[in-house]
């Protein structure tokens, strides 16, 4: 490890990049993963449940901590295979204890660059939330987002998504009997240390569906991480077609980027509003499977002074979400380099909040987190480029 900064550590690693891992692969790509290697099929329902416990419930990042599979099969996969997460290439940690990673992922094109992602982990006193990736930069253009400027590189693959929980729960030594790491400051007291999983990193996930689908698949599966559905929220800005499959298919809680109380506003600060305007999303809010004040809706309106923070404002937004089974996440607006926004005035937030809060609805104020990392909401920003479109993967959406 090499110092790059006080509160950053560059980290080299050195794992075999010309075999593929099977850490973060579905069941499914497991039991291909075996046939490849040329495991028999009659064998592939049991091995397949042996890694499955080895690589989710335990965490194992070598095959020869798996025990119970023979030592020749061990050799088979050790030849074949690694259990290696996406590559770090930093780390931070923010003064209030988040952690921010920049993770390089494979190339897909020998002449372009690898495509870099952040991933960032939250902690508390009784919980920490792991806030995922679901692409490289992202489809949209949300003028108040930082990851908003850089254009979409290509979706993550469920691998990649599942890679980032495993990798975020070896640093912070959240498998079960593993030492609490030497930088473990104000990690939670409770046993474990990600207690949820929010799709709010970087990258639009309804526009990558399928990937995210069985990444949180696996993120749920009871036999492996087993992060209830409850605890994994997936925070979209708006794609209403793919809103009410997304909770017949998944179940997971739902988050949307709202940010206005008009067409004409939302149009200017998330321009996918422009094809799917409020009155359109707000009714597939409605209509979300399972929607009751047991599992709400959450809203996240970014607080911007003097663009959508007056009082009028707050009470059209009241208005707006009656009769939705809400709670309103009112967010500071996080500063990046070059933004034409500044944060509401806290008096400002306050007042907003106390409308909301009068309305009925619990409207907790996010307080900032790693905001001196650039690990808070809106911040995310890696320096991938584009690349051509003869080297995007198939299946890649790049259309909003």
């Amino acid at each position: 490890m090499v110092s790059a900064a006080e509160n950053t550590v560059l980290i080299l690693n050195d794992a075999d990049t010309a075999k593929p891992s099977l850490a973060g692969l579905t069941r499914a790509g497991l039991k291909d993963a075996l046939a490849k290697a040329g495991v028999p099929d009659k064998q592939h329902k049991m091995r397949v449940a042996q890694l499955w416990s080895w690589i989710y419930a335990r965490g194992v990042t070598s095959f020869d901590d798996m025990s119970d599979v023979s030592k020749d099969l061990r050799r088979t996969l050790a030849d074949h295979y690694t259990l290696a997460r996406p590559e770090i290439v930093t780390e931070q940690i923010s003064v209030d204890g988040t952690r921010k990673w920049l993770l390089r992922l494979p190339k897909r094109d020998r002449d372009a660059r690898a495509p870099e992602i952040e991933t960032v982990y939250i902690p508390e006193s009784d919980r920490g939330t792991l806030c995922i990736s679901s692409q490289v930069g992202c489809t949209l253009t949300c003028s108040f987002c930082h990851t908003g400027t850089q254009k979409l590189v290509r979706n993550l693959e469920a691998q990649e998504i599942v890679g980032q929980i495993l990798l975020a729960r070896d640093r912070i030594g959240d498998w079960a009997g593993a030492a609490v790491p030497e930088n473990g400051r104000l990690l939670p007291t409770a046993e474990r240390k990600i207690t949820n999983v929010v799709l709010m990193g970087m990258g639009e996930p309804l526009y990558n569906f399928d990937n995210v689908k069985d990444a949180m698949d696996v993120a749920s599966d009871g036999d492996g991480l087993s992060l209830s559905k409850r605890r994994i929220t997936l925070s979209t800005s708006g794609i209403v077609p793919e809103i009410p499959r997304w909770g017949e298919l998944s179940g997971t809680m739902l988050a949307i980027s709202l940010h206005a109380t008009n067409d004409t506003l939302r149009d200017e600060l998330v321009p996918i509003n422009k094809k799917y305007p409020i009155a359109e999303l707000l009714q597939a809010c409605r209509d979300y499977p399972g929607l009751s004040n047991a599992k709400r809706i959450t809203f996240e309106y970014v607080m911007l002074k003097g663009v959508n923070d007056s009082l009028a404002e707050a009470r059209a937004l009241v208005r707006l979400l009656a009769g939705i089974p809400a709670k309103i996440n009112l967010i500071p607006f996080n500063p990046w380099p070059n933004t034409r926004y500044e944060c509401s005035d806290w008096e400002t937030i306050e007042r907003f909040a106390d409308v909301v809060n009068r309305a009925g609805y619990a409207s907790p104020v996010r307080t900032p987190r790693g905001r001196d990392i650039f690990a808070a909401c809106g911040q995310l920003k890696s320096e991938s480029i584009k690349v051509r479109a003869s080297a995007l993967a198939a299946g890649s959406d790049t259309s909003a």
